[in-house]
């Protein structure tokens, strides 16, 4: 049946008004829904929505009752499909039927009886509800084998979310960006809902919200602690997946994206007719007026549409085959290639695609406001026909663009395919989260490194990693924990996860987490146990906040946030996942802030202990002394054997005056000096210091116990330069 025959025969039939003639020619570009004054200065939106392979495309408006009005778009310029509807403005309700094909073995999945949210929506109103009628085939066809064949007629608009069209005008002017730069940046990864949900001091009104992120509250907390930026977890429009709906629970995270130019509708305090955008642009301002940067992890390597079986939402019903790298051998075009674990690939290969997520980035750094982005399993975006390609044309699309090359760029530097893990392999321009800094410190406090030779790498920015290509130790975003795996606290408290709160009997998550519970799995009374758990997260966090590179945080872990062992609460939309404000209220828990809170300020006051070149380990002038100096107990410099023999213990000596930098005017960049001394060990060591000046103690992490019960501790002591 051709979709001229469709249209005529009434397949997928409109709930209201029939097709209406008078929607004028409008624009091929941009993509999208503008509102705009057209021809003769009538008020109205142009639409424009590239579907090459399409043979009909019906724009689809929806009134305040919700009744759908359809209106055939016939202009076809450079395989946009595109109208100009007078009369239309700023918070109707849309979307699309698009016409064509339906040839599952050859990728072609069209389907009109399908409601397709825009790609380029810059807003979201309603909900996905995981309803079957969603899926462009029959998701329960009795043979399961060939169910994604069998195409599905129910109409799923009552079951899915509609774009918005949304005002354009905005002025920045107000607005001053932080413009941190990347060696003073220290991340704060939060999540929205999550981070302001149980805040005392936000209004209930405002909990879970960007609104709520903005109260003063919220960005006092921040700046108190003395992060430049917040890594916000997903906040383009997402959808839950249909096995979390089957089990009452919702994607939490976020790390399912539908909508790339739409902030989630969900965290919207004020509205979801477009007025999430104008909220979530306050936000932003408020961060700046407080000198912190907003940084969006954003998703572009897969989207919710899922594999074969999962539902038709937008870009699978717009062009399957132009969007998705299809699967290869028996089943052909019908599948997916999976190099993301979420049943779909976006083919970074495809001219349109590239547009898409560069017009997606553009967009939130240039009229949201945002100052950078975390790329979730980057590796996948930079895939050729299979392999991880670094010149690949969707890198090289952001690293030409003149405003995406100025922002803050980070690599999730891996994905699930053959040859996916890529850390230490992105280009100049870009930073990357660095998981062996993570293993390394984990696995050396905990007692699981036979040596201490990886450890002097990661703690001076890992350079065997970054150094090449020009990169800097700036390049490397250290963590201890981030939002999938354990807490800090939870690090210290648990050997293995539990995960059984999200309903598949534990299996979900990893095993690999290079945890210790300090002899006790869980909570515990006993307080040597206590004390122990409390001073490993002392010397987690000194460590993460004393090496060189970006340090980043976990909302919450600074507090002593629980999860109560749950490495992977993704789908815990309650208490499990929200921020515990109450913990601050306990003495042993502020403290723990108020350790972090100093150990930022120490770093932010002298440049040695966040340089933007890698040391050399040499003298700058003849005779003079080396920028780093690594030492054993003995207080001597480290050997080739003392860096492989057995030991938990580890000197690092950063001379303030041998430094390599210059400040703005090229003068040569001088500061105090630091002795780093690390003993992971479960006794005492002593430590014989350089024979370089007396040293004042800056700070112990054993705390009052003086390491007398468990010889697990740091100590940053300060040699004070006689010049500045």
């Amino acid at each position: 049946m051709t979709a001229r025959q469709e249209l005529e025969l009434g397949v997928t039939p409109a709930t209201a008004e029939p097709p209406v003639a008078g929607v004028w020619p409008g624009s091929w570009q941009p993509l999208g829904a503008r509102h705009r004054h057209g021809p003769d200065g009538a008020d109205g939106t142009n639409f424009a929505l590239w579907a090459p392979g399409a043979e009909a495309v019906e724009l689809c408006l929806f009134d305040e009752a919700g009744a759908e009005h359809r209106h055939p778009l016939t202009e076809q310029t450079f395989q946009t499909w595109h109208g100009y509807l007078p009369g239309v403005g700023p918070g109707t309700r849309y979307g699309y039927r698009v016409h064509g094909r339906w040839d599952p073995w050859t990728g072609a999945r069209w389907n009109p009886a399908k409601l397709l949210l825009d790609p380029y929506a810059r807003a979201v109103d309603g909900v996905f509800t995981g309803a079957a009628a969603l899926c462009g085939s029959v998701r329960d066809w009795p043979e399961a084998e060939v169910a994604d064949t069998v195409r599905d007629n129910r109409d799923s608009a009552p079951f899915t979310a509609r774009g918005v069209v949304v005002h354009d005008d905005d002025d920045w002017s107000d607005d001053r960006r932080p413009k941190t730069p990347w060696a003073e940046t220290v991340l704060y990864e939060l999540h929205v809902r999550g981070f302001t949900m149980r805040h005392p001091g936000i209004p209930p009104e405002l909990r879970g919200t960007y609104a709520g992120l903005a109260h003063p509250a919220a960005v006092e907390y921040l700046t108190g602690l003395g992060v430049t930026a917040v890594e916000l977890l997903p906040v383009h429009q997402f959808a839950t997946e249909d096995h979390l709906h089957g089990r009452g629970l919702t994607n939490y995270w976020g790390y399912n994206s539908i909508g790339w130019f739409a902030p989630h509708g969900g965290y919207s305090s004020s509205g979801t007719r477009g007025q999430q955008v104008g909220e979530f642009k306050r936000m932003v301002r408020a961060l700046h007026a407080a000198g912190i940067e907003v940084i969006l992890d954003v998703v572009y390597n897969h989207t919710a549409e899922g594999g074969e079986l999962g539902p038709t939402l937008s870009l699978r019903g717009i062009d399957n085959a132009g969007y998705y790298r299809l699967g290869r051998g028996a089943r052909g075009g019908r599948g997916y290639t999976d190099f993301t674990g979420c049943g779909n690939t976006l083919d970074t290969r495809q001219p349109q695609t590239v547009r898409l997520i560069t017009d997606s980035l553009r967009y939130w750094a240039v009229e949201m406001g945002v100052d950078g982005f975390r790329f979730d399993l980057a590796a996948a975006l930079a895939r050729g026909s299979d392999d991880v390609d670094m010149h690949h044309p969707l890198l090289a699309a952001i690293s030409q663009d003149p405003f995406l090359s100025r922002v803050k760029l980070i690599a999730e530097p891996w994905d699930v395919g053959h040859g996916g893990y890529q850390v230490g392999n992105f280009p100049p321009l870009w930073a990357e989260w660095n998981d062996k800094y993570r293993d390394t410190v984990r696995d050396f406090w905990r007692g699981a490194r036979p040596d201490v030779a990886e450890l002097g790498s990661r703690l001076s920015g890992s350079s065997d990693l970054y150094q090449r290509g020009g990169r800097r130790p700036y390049a490397s975003v250290n963590y201890v924990t981030a939002h999938d795996g354990f807490t800090l606290r939870d690090l210290v408290s648990y050997n293995a996860k539990h995960n059984l709160a999200n309903g598949e009997q534990n299996r979900d998550g990893t095993d690999d987490n290079r945890s210790w519970n300090c002899g006790v799995e869980g909570p515990t009374a006993d307080p040597a146990v206590q004390e122990l758990r409390l001073r490993q997260l002392r010397n987690l966090l000194a460590t993460l906040l004393l090496s060189a590179g970006v340090p980043m945080l976990t909302a919450g872990d600074e507090f002593g946030r629980t999860q109560q062992g749950n490495n992977n609460a993704y789908c815990l939309d309650d208490p499990t996942s929200w921020v515990d404000w109450s913990l601050l209220d306990r003495p042993h828990w502020r403290e723990l802030h108020d350790l972090t809170a100093r150990l930022i300020r120490l770093r932010r006051a002298h440049p040695v202990l966040r340089q933007r070149a890698f040391f050399s380990g040499r003298a700058k002038v003849p005779g003079g002394l080396p920028d780093l100096t690594w030492l054993n107990p003995r207080g001597t410099e480290m050997t080739e054997a003392d860096w492989y023999a057995p030991t938990a213990v580890l000197g690092m000596l950063l001379r303030g005056t041998a430094m390599s930098e210059r400040d703005q005017h090229g003068c040569p960049l001088t500061d105090d000096s630091f002795l780093l001394l690390l003993n992971a060990s479960e006794q005492p060591v002593e430590f014989a210091l350089p024979p370089e000046g007396g040293f004042e103690l800056l700070l112990d992490t054993a705390g009052r116990t003086g390491g007398a019960l468990m010889a697990r501790s740091l100590r940053l002591l300060g040699q004070h330069s006689k010049t500045r």
